[in-house]
């Protein structure tokens, strides 16, 4: 049955714990105490730890919805009572954790555990908030049960620090000091479980879930009642037997004495390798008393190693087997152990609400020393939450800050920014006493390295402007110091409108109410560290007529930081000043101050020095300018020549021997003398002179030049046009000799053809003229075999007809060019056949073909 339940509670647990992961840090108490009171009044952000007897309670991290005062959660969800099986043990754990709760509600000490709202039951869980914790001592030492997986990042690898081991045991005694001296109570249940851990590292008794109280309330001697014992209740409802005194087990009994042996074995079990009591008991009653019984003196002294060699002897003695020999509450907190300057510093912090101004202030004088021997983390965590208190009181802020401020030097920008800035903030933004402004302009810088942009233009910017209208010169150096560091940060209407003419105030301001020649001149070298910063127009806007108004007097100090805004000016990319700003306002100021009489020999050097340097600067660039000035006008000359040339070409060549004519008598020596002469008497200008000089370049250029020769000019040959009436002749002729070497006619046939030639009265005029033969008429209308373009028909039988044909000559249309003009190719193969008889071509008479010019001959 054991075996059964105590399955079906493992099961159980590791559900939990997969829900809860899958919640983690998302959780809120509404989803964690379903229809439990407390989350009215809380709400939960994270599971942070686990505390009570078997850390069966759920300490959740969290806040009070109407303060948002931070607090945290315990929990315990009645699910958690499946472990055991009768109904008997789960009532009885039940009332157990009430009964530890409500005693914790009705005690008030520091080093008890502070409840803030008392328990609340649902039917789901417990709950109940307390001040805020980071963990219980069991979860320190590396107990982790019913805690949420992964561990917490700040709880994994936590390793307990000397220091923090001290004062948590003095606080501890302290704590019973209280209970057994003011409330007669026994706590009867001091180990790891029962140890809370605050967020600022105080330790905190809790789990009075086993306290004994007073029987004898008339005065007499206190006595405590004991419980037995009894193996058969589950383990959770009874006191560990580890950290059980042997007059608890051995003889029924219990007292202060009790609580003192349990916290002997508490020291020795924080200092041990691996965290354990002497003797793990595991629950066994019999084998703790077999234990206790042989437990002496001796077989502790080999045990008590471990432990430091100044704490080892008080443990003895808190170990010992008797009751009497044992040290009591007040004994303890006062040994040599606790004597340590750490142990004393945390101790009077602690102590402060009880003293008065005077004595806090002698305190804080003295605390940045005693800082520098504690730990980081003990300073961050527990020194720094005791001096946050003390800012709500103005007249302490200045004895505080030093400590303050020194533990900002040694913080990452993420423990200033959690820890630190949120409690300053405030402190930013107060004026008196003045003391704060100059406690804080001190360390300025350092607050512009750790500060975020954000804080920097909304609290250090306004605190550096109060400083600058400060009465104290000390305060307005220290903040002309810090200027120069975030004027990029700073928006340029802040420095137009709120930094620069604060700092005029200061460089200008007359009378009585004059500022300190070094604070003026600090104020020019801020100026000048600030300017590659300033916008181009807002120097010259402002700055310049600025440094023109400055009384000086003729003080060098004052004199050297204005030259040295000039020489910036001068030198800077961005900035400098163009020939006309030095020209019309600088050195119109600079010049007079070349005679004064205060400047010692290398301070004149840099002033003449820079005059000279601005003096060049101007010539050349002005000289430059009208060198530009000059190429542009000739060249726009030389644009309009060209121009002109251009337009009228046809001009220009007719005129072309005229212009030189007339160039050669204007360069001539005759001529240019005479033009010197005359431009001479009236006065001549640049341009004149740099004409002259062209011109008489030019003229020598072209006498020392070979006279010009005309060349032939090659043009590219250009493709002959084809010409198609010979194309079409040539074609004609060809046919002529195929049908002539081929026809059998007669020598009489050949001088009839030529006798009906000649009858036919068309001469070359005629066809020349005919519209009918035109030949771009001819190609592009139809053929037609019909007709040959006259007015009597073709006669295919009569040879005059292929005769006629080919002995027309074509003329050339008016659409066609005579000369050298492109002719398109009419080649039409295939329609030149011979225009002879067919009736004729059957007289098979052999006669030679006749050559090309007799035909020529013949058709002439």
């Amino acid at each position: 049955m054991d075996v059964l339940n105590k399955l079906r509670y493992t099961v159980s647990n590791t559900i939990t714990n997969t829900v809860q992961n899958t919640a983690y840090g998302l959780s809120q108490l509404s989803s964690v105490l379903p229809g439990n009171p407390v989350t009215r009044e809380f709400e939960a952000t994270a599971h942070v730890a686990s505390a009570g007897p078997g850390l069966l309670w759920k300490i959740y991290s969290g806040y009070k919805k109407s303060t948002k005062q931070e607090a945290a959660i315990f929990v315990f969800e009645k699910r958690m009572l499946e472990r055991w099986s009768s109904r008997a043990d789960r009532e009885l754990v039940l009332e157990t954790l009430k009964r530890g709760v409500m005693q914790l509600t009705k005690l008030r000490h520091p080093q008890v555990l502070t409840v803030q709202h008392p328990l609340e039951e649902s039917r789901d869980s417990l709950a109940f908030a307390t001040e805020p914790v980071f963990a219980s001592l069991a979860n320190v030492l590396g107990n982790y049960e019913n805690i949420s997986q992964p561990t917490p990042a700040n709880l994994k690898g936590y390793k307990l620090l000397d220091i923090e081991i001290r004062y948590g045991l003095l606080q501890l005694g302290e704590g019973l000091a209280f209970l057994h001296g003011d409330v007669k109570l026994l706590h009867r249940n001091l180990c790891p479980e029962s140890i809370v851990i605050n967020v600022h590292g105080a330790w905190k008794i809790f789990g009075f879930d086993f306290c004994a109280l007073n029987q004898n309330l008339d005065g007499k001697q206190p006595s405590w009642s004991y419980l037995e014992y009894d193996s058969t209740l589950p383990a959770v409802v009874q006191p560990q037997l580890d950290y059980q005194a042997p007059e608890c087990i051995l003889a029924s009994s219990n007292g202060p004495p009790s609580d003192i042996f349990a916290l002997g074995i508490l020291i020795y079990t924080i200092h041990s390798s691996e965290h354990q009591p002497l003797q793990e008991f595991h629950n066994d009653f019999g084998k703790c008393r077999r234990f206790l019984e042989n437990f002496k003196g001796c077989n502790v002294s080999a045990k008590l190693l471990p432990i430091p060699d100044t704490l080892r002897d008080t443990v003895k003695l808190m170990l010992s087997h008797s009751p009497e020999l044992r040290l009591d509450a007040h004994q303890f907190i006062k040994i040599e152990y606790f004597t340590d300057i750490g142990v004393k510093t945390l101790n009077y912090l602690d102590k402060l609400f009880q003293w008065d101004n005077l004595q806090k202030s002698q305190f804080y004088k003295g605390l940045p020393q005693l800082l520098k021997q504690l730990p980081h983390r003990v300073v961050l965590h527990r020194v720094l939450p005791a001096l946050y208190k003390e800012l709500v009181n103005p007249p302490m802020i200045p004895f505080v800050l030093p400590s303050i401020l020194q533990v900002m030097e040694v913080s990452e920008i993420e423990e200033f920014r959690e820890h630190i800035l949120p409690n300053l903030k405030p402190v930013l933004a107060l004026e008196d006493p003045p003391q704060i402004s100059l406690v804080l302009m001190q360390q300025v810088n350092l607050l512009l390295k750790l500060c975020p942009t954000d804080v920097i233009k909304t609290d250090i910017v306004p605190m550096l402007l109060r400083a600058l209208e400060s009465e104290w010169e000390q305060l307005q150096e220290l903040c002309l110091s810090a200027l120069p560091n975030i004027v990029t940060m700073i928006e340029g209407p802040v420095i137009k409108n709120a930094i620069l003419p604060r700092m005029k105030k200061i460089c200008l301001s007359p009378g009585k109410k004059s500022t300190s020649l070094g604070v003026r001149v600090n104020c020019l070298l801020c100026l000048a560290k600030m300017l590659p910063s300033f916008d181009r127009w807002l120097v010259f806007d402002q700055i310049l007529p600025f440094l023109q108004e400055v009384p000086h007097s003729g003080e060098p100090a004052i004199l050297m930081a204005i030259i040295g805004i000039y020489r910036m000016l001068l030198t800077h990319s961005k900035l400098g000043m163009g020939k006309e700003i030095l020209a019309t306002k600088v050195l119109p100021f600079l010049l007079p101050l070349c005679i004064e009489q205060n400047l010692s020999m290398s301070q004149y050097e840099t002033l003449s020095t820079l005059v000279i340097d601005m003096i060049n600067r101007v010539t050349t660039e002005h000289r430059e300018a009208l060198r530009q000035l000059d190429a542009v006008r000739r060249e726009t000359q030389q644009l309009d020549q060209a121009l002109s040339q251009v337009t009228s070409p046809t001009f220009m060549q007719n005129n072309s021997l005229s212009d030189i004519n007339l160039t050669h008598q204007m360069l001539s020596p005759h001529a240019n003398s005479n033009f010197k002469t005359v431009n001479i008497e009236n006065g001549l200008t640049i341009e004149d002179k740099f004409r002259l000089i062209q011109q008489q370049e030019t003229h020598q250029r072209m006498q020392s030049q070979p006279m010009l020769t005309p060349k032939a000019v090659s043009q590219p040959l250009k493709s002959q046009p084809k010409d198609l009436t010979a194309t079409l002749l040539k074609n004609n002729l060809d046919e002529l000799n195929l049908s002539m070497s081929r026809s059998t006619m007669s020598q009489s046939t050949t001088k009839n053809i030529a006798h009906k030639y000649n009858d036919i009265s068309l001469t070359q005029s005629q066809f020349l003229t005919s519209p009918t033969l035109n030949s771009q008429t001819m190609l592009n209308r139809p053929m037609n075999w019909n007709s040959n373009g006259m007015s009597t028909p073709m006669n295919w039988n009569s040879p005059q007809s292929t005769l006629v044909w080919n002995s027309i000559t074509p003329q050339n249309n008016v659409n066609f060019a005579t000369q050298s003009e492109i002719k398109p190719n009419l080649n039409f193969p295939g329609t030149l056949q011979p225009l002879i008889s067919p009736t004729n071509t059957q007289t098979n008479v052999n006669k030679p073909n006749s050559s090309t010019q007799d035909i020529m001959d013949l058709l002439s």
